[in-house]
This record gives structure tokens, C-alpha cells and sequence, in this order.
């Protein structure tokens, strides 16, 4: 089945008891057994539960797992439980690469929180190849991407990081969430473990949290199963549910998130207020040949920095109407930030720099024309 096929249908048959054609909400802690040690595929909703099931395939099956690979997906209870999930195949003594603009959440994790139970990491410029190559190191167990990054929308080639990682014994995690499965595929570029905040795109209405993982390898998913179970920082069904509804129109919201983003950053790009502007469908992006080729289109994330610095900056994005100050992205409503103060303001004083007069635009699904208009009066304000 084709991509929109699979968001609507994989997982989803109806409900074999009422013909109910939505997954229902199981709303259940734990399941009657037939007999002691004997249940009907469900025990207890820690474990396992037939709405967060119905999610877990539908995620595999747009990330291009064949359900034959005996992978999977894994999902839980935000981005950031994806990423904890994670940490629990390293070891003390081990080393992780990341990039040198990873979103704070991220950072905050590997060098906060594992670093003081002995893993090492390190950062550097994904986009040069040399420079990703001679920072892998022979302790090097994971290399880490994201691909467009959060927030300057810098792209890494997949398929080349995942021959660096796999040729130092590595894996290659890819977080998806910029991008999602319908403009970017990393498991068919060789990447191990896919990551999303499900927040975001996937659900697409900024009522839920949650995350993901997906690998098409059988080994790293029964140990993320296991890990999943082990630890418990699994979604609830309601907020599984959520994100299934957001998923089936993933493919029609992802192409309207492009289209608008698209305007503004051309609109953003001949303002006299705008110093630069960062998207990866402009022809002056460093990244712009890469984007074409490993990407079906270029979403809906648009950064900018503003003439004047931060100061600037912090009073577009203050002065805006429909962009809503707001942390997070993905959604429905257009939002606005200003990510050294909001979301990276944890990389402030490390070596994760990012410009203080940058603002990041998760361009929605508003009228093109009142999207503009408000940009507009917010840059002459």
C-alpha cells in the first residue's frame, strides 16, 4: 500500500466485536486471562494495549519496516522518553557523537544526565563530511542526527553518516521529527533506529505528547521492547489514540505545512527587516542539493534572523498575531520563538551556540495571505 493508504488503514482493521471502524480507546490497566499464564495477546497496558498496538504498526509501516523483518516500533510517553529509551543501550565508558545543533532537549540528556553516569559525547558540524568522519571515535557506539536540525534546519547526508557509524561498529539514529516519514525515509538510507516526537507532525493538533522509536532490525527492537516494558514510560491510550487520528492525515497536512512554508520563506528572504533566512527549499541553502535528493519535500520549518539582533528578534516575536509565542511545532496554529531564550536555552555557554537573534517559524495551516500580513506588520512593528 501506498503512504496515505498506510496512515488510514495499516493496523487499523475494524473492530472485530462492533465493527467500529476508528481504534478504540482500551481504556484498561490490565486484561482477564483465560487461565493463569495464559491471556488473549494482552496482560497488563504497561506491557502492551491493543490502541497503543494499533499505533506501534501503523508508525513501523510508514517508516518502511516490513512486517516480515520481525522490526517494529516502540512509542512512549514523549520525544524525550524516546531518547531516555535509547540511553539504556549505553554503557559506562561509552562515547556519542551528536550534532553540534542539537535540539536542547537532546543535549540537556546526553550531557547532563548520562554524562555523569559515565558516557561520553562529543559534538561537531554533521554537514561536513571530514569533520563527522574524524569525530567517531573507537568508543563510539551511537551516532546521533537530526536531519533538517532544530533550530537552524541544517541537513546530513543519511546514507553517508550511516557508513561512518556502521564502519566504526556504531549505530545511526536519525531524529525524524522535522522531516516525518512522508518527506524523508532514513531506515532505506541505512540509519538503525528512527526517533520522533510525536508531539509534533504525527499528531498534528498540539493535544498530545508522546514519542517514538523504529528500527528495522530485530535485535534492537525486541531490546527496545524490553527496555520499554522494563522502565514503563509508555503513552496512555488516549494520547495513543490521538496521535493515530493525527497520522491519517499526515500526508495532506504535511503538504499544505510545505506549500505555506515555502511563501514565507521567499516572502521572508526580499523583507528589508530579515537578515537571512534558513529553509531548506531555498536555492541559496547550503544543503539545498542534498534536500532535493534525500528528501520528498522540504516541511514546514522556517528560521530567520532578524536585522537588529535580539532585541529585534525578541520583539517580532512578541509582536505577532496569528504565530503564537510558543514553544513545541508540528501543529495545526502557526507558532513563533525565539530558541535561544525558549527551547535551546539550555546550550547557552556550551559549545551548542545558537545566535540570539534567531527566530524559528512552524509555519500551520492558516491562509497563506494572513500569514504573511501578520509576519508583515509584526517585522515594521
Amino acid at each position: 500500500m501506498r503512504f496515505e493508504t498506510e496512515a488510514i488503514h495499516a493496523g487499523q482493521e475494524p473492530d472485530r466485536t462492533t465493527g467500529a471502524v476508528t481504534v478504540p480507546i482500551y481504556a484498561t490497566s490490565t486484561f482477564a486471562q483465560d487461565a493463569p499464564g495464559r491471556h488473549r495477546g494482552y496482560e497488563y497496558s504497561r506491557t502492551d494495549n491493543p490502541t497503543r498496538h494499533a499505533l506501534e504498526v501503523v508508525l513501523a509501516a510508514l517508516e518502511g519496516v516490513d512486517p516480515e523483518s520481525q522490526g517494529g516500533a516502540v512509542s512512549t510517553a514523549s520525544g524525550m522518553a524516546a531518547t531516555a529509551l535509547i540511553g539504556y543501550l549505553l554503557q559506562p565508558g561509552d562515547h556519542v557523537l551528536l550534532p553540534n545543533d542539537a535540539y536542547g532537549g537532546t543535549f540537556r540528556f546526553f550531557a547532563r544526565v548520562l554524562a555523569e553516569q559515565g558516557v561520553a559525547w562529543s559534538s561537531v558540524d554533521m554537514t561536513d563530511r571530514r569533520l563527522l568522519e574524524t569525530a567517531v571515535r573507537p568508543q563510539t557506539k551511537l551516532v546521533w542526527i537530526e536531519t533538517p536540525t532544530n533550530p537552524l534546519l541544517r541537513l546530513v547526508d543519511i546514507e553517508h553518516a550511516a557508513g561512518v557509524a556502521h564502519g566504526r561498529g556504531a549505530h545511526l539514529v536519525v531524529d525524524n521529527t522535522f522531516a516525518t516519514p512522508y518527506l524523508q525515509q532514513p531506515l532505506a538510507a541505512g540509519a538503525d533506529v528512527v526517533l520522533h516526537s510525536t508531539t509534533k507532525y504525527l499528531g498534528g493538533h498540539s493535544d498530545t505528547v508522546g514519542g517514538a522509536l523504529v528500527t528495522g532490525a530485530p535485535d534492537l527492537f525486541e531490546k527496545l521492547r524490553f527496555l520499554l516494558n522494563a522502565a514503563g514510560p509508555v503513552p496512555g491510550p488516549f494520547d495513543a489514540w490521538l496521535v493515530l487520528r493525527g497520522l491519517k492525515t499526515l500526508a495532506v497536512r504535511m503538504e499544505r505545512h510545505g506549500a505555506n512554508a515555502a511563501r514565507v520563506a521567499a516572502f521572508l528572504a526580499d523583507h528589508p527587516a530579515v537578515k537571512e533566512v534558513i529553509y531548506p527549499g531555498l536555492s541559496n541553502h547550503p544543503q539545498h542539493e542534498l534536500a532535493t535528493r534525500q528528501m520528498t519535500g522540504f516541511g514546514g520549518m522556517v528560521s530567520f534572523r532578524a536585522g537588529g539582533g535580539a532585541p529585534v528578534a525578541a520583539r517580532v516575536a512578541s509582536s505577532t498575531r496569528l504565530f503564537l509565542l510558543a514553544e513545541s511545532l508540528g501543529g495545526v496554529e502557526s507558532l513563533i520563538e525565539v530558541p535561544a531564550v525558549m527551547t535551546h536555552a539550555s546550550v547557552q555557554g556550551t559549545e551548542l551556540q545558537v545566535p540570539d537573534d534567531l527566530v524559528r517559524l512552524s509555519v500551520g495551516l492558516e491562509h497563506i495571505d494572513d500569514l504573511l500580513e501578520d509576519l508583515d506588520q509584526a517585522l515594521r512593528s
